[in-house]
């Protein structure tokens, strides 16, 4: 705390009174630092189940409640809403959620890497639709220099 001298009056001796001023440049330091941080990891935390996502040049759908994401990674995994499940698993799953509150109604976002064999995205689909899952769209990058990647692109309802 820094002191600034200051004359007394009575007796000729001189005191210090603390001075009631913050430096506020340390405080203006850590926070940029903070924000530095917070701006580098925020996209971080966005990213779900790695797929390479083929191009289309479809528009963005408007949703008014939260879809579920079915993903197929590359080596033919699937995930549902980032949850690994095992193909054998997948109709229960499925069946769990047309039962749910939205029920049959719920949108399905499938998410498939450009890889994989037609014939697996297929028999999810084909799950999908047993399942009562009919509002399923499938996902594509933009192809306009990947400018709106992982945006829901050509939507099409499954065959009942």
């Amino acid at each position: 705390m820094a002191m600034s001298p200051i004359q007394s009056g009575g007796r000729g001796r001189r005191g210090r009174a603390p001075m009631a001023e913050i430096n506020v440049t340390p405080l203006v330091d850590v926070m940029l630092v903070l924000l530095i941080i917070f701006m580098v990891t925020a996209p971080l935390l966005v990213t779900g189940v790695p797929v390479n996502l083929p191009d289309s040049r479809a528009g963005a759908l408007d949703q008014k409640q939260q879809p579920v994401q079915i993903s197929i990674d590359a080596q033919g995994q699937t995930f549902v809403d980032d949850q690994q499940v095992a193909t054998g698993v997948l109709p229960e799953r499925l069946a769990a959620i047309a039962t749910g509150p939205e029920g049959r109604e719920r949108q399905v976002y499938l998410r498939a890497d450009a890889s994989l064999d037609y014939g697996r995205v297929m028999a999810v689909m084909g799950e999908l639709n047993r399942a009562g899952l009919n509002k399923v769209a499938l996902v594509s990058s933009a192809a306009n220099n990947g400018a709106a990647a992982d945006q829901p692109g050509e939507a099409g309802e499954a065959a009942q």
